[in-house]
């Protein structure tokens, strides 16, 4: 019965040196204040936002040098020209 009796109060007493250890955590003392997370999260998405548009960039740079060596884009190129002859045909001579 003794046994019973100190297990949860050990329990309790290891659960409340875990509180305080995670609450002196650098994240849970990083995210105390509004403003410091509003600015951690500002600078976040700044990050994001950065790494988002620079991996688009080389991404679509790769795909376009890979398609000019393969020399798609010359045909693609050609089509947008016949393309465009033709609305300039139909505009002038729709007349005003």
């Amino acid at each position: 019965m003794s046994d019973s009796l100190k297990t949860p109060s050990n329990d309790i007493k290891k659960l409340s040196q875990e509180l305080a250890r995670l609450n002196g955590h650098r994240f849970i003392q990083l995210h105390d204040s509004v403003w410091r997370l509003m600015w951690f999260n500002f600078l976040r998405g700044l990050a994001f936002g950065f790494g988002s548009v620079a991996g688009a960039t080389i991404v679509v740079s790769i795909v376009g040098y890979i398609l000019n060596q393969i020399e798609v884009v010359p045909i693609i190129g050609e089509w947008a020209k016949q393309i465009a002859a033709e609305i300039m045909i139909d505009t002038s001579s729709a007349g005003p």
